[in-house]
C-alpha cells in the first residue's frame, strides 16, 4: 500500500514541453539566457559568456546543469549543437559503461529513411521526459522513506509503475497510427483509390 500511495499521490506536473531534458537550441533571435559556444576551425570551443576556451567535458557539465546553449561555427554561424551533443554521447559510450546496446543502435539506424523517422524523435523525447518526471517525483516523495520502505518500493516499482509509464507510449502510438492511416487515405485518394 505504501508503494501505491507513493506512486499515485497527486503532484502537479508541468507538460513535457515546459520541462525539457536538454537545452533548447532552436532560438534564432538573441536570447540572454542562451549560452553561445563558438567552434573554431582548429576544433577549439569558445564560451562567449565566460570568455574562455572550454572542452567537451565542460559542455557536458553545462548540459547536466540544464544550461541552455547553442554551439555555432565561428565562421559561418551554422548551428553545430546536435553534432557536439552527439560527440559527447559518443565519448560517453566509448568511456566504458555504455547506455546503448548494439541492438538498440542498429534499430535506431533502421528508422532513418523509414516512414516512422519523423515520429521517432518526438516519441523518444516524450519517453525520456516521462522517465525524468517520474524520477523527480519519486525522488521528492522518497525523501521521508526509511531504508526498509525504500527497499520495498524498489522491489515493487516495476509492476506499479510500468502501466502508468507506458500509458503515454500507448497513446502516442495510437496517434501515430491514426496519422499514418490519414496519410495513406490521402495518398490513395490522389490515385483515385478508396480505402478497402
Amino acid at each position: 500500500m505504501l508503494v501505491y500511495n507513493l506512486l499515485h499521490r497527486s503532484i502537479p506536473m508541468l507538460p513535457c514541453s515546459e520541462t525539457p531534458l536538454l537545452p533548447v537550441t532552436t532560438a534564432k533571435a538573441p536570447d540572454a539566457s542562451l549560452r553561445v559556444i563558438k567552434k573554431y576551425p582548429n576544433r577549439r570551443l569558445y564560451d562567449t559568456q565566460a570568455s574562455a576556451y572550454i572542452t567537451l567535458a565542460e559542455i557536458k557539465q553545462l548540459v547536466m546543469a540544464s544550461e541552455r546553449l547553442v554551439v555555432r561555427d565561428a565562421k559561418t554561424g551554422e548551428d553545430l549543437t546536435r553534432s557536439i551533443l552527439l560527440q559527447i554521447i559518443l565519448e560517453e559510450e566509448a568511456a566504458g559503461a555504455p547506455m546503448f546496446s548494439e541492438a538498440l543502435l542498429a534499430n535506431l539506424i533502421r528508422f532513418y529513411g523509414h516512414a516512422m523517422q519523423g515520429y521517432m524523435g518526438p516519441f523518444l523525447e516524450q519517453q525520456l521526459q516521462a522517465l525524468a518526471d517520474w524520477q523527480a517525483r519519486l525522488g521528492e516523495q522518497a525523501k521521508p522513506l526509511t531504508p526498509e520502505a525504500w527497499g520495498q518500493l524498489m522491489q515493487q516499482w516495476p509492476s506499479q509503475f510500468l502501466g502508468e509509464w507506458l500509458k503515454p507510449s500507448t497513446e502516442m502510438m495510437g496517434q501515430m497510427q491514426e496519422q499514418m492511416q490519414k496519410n495513406t487515405e490521402q495518398m490513395l485518394g490522389v490515385f483515385g483509390l478508396k480505402k478497402p
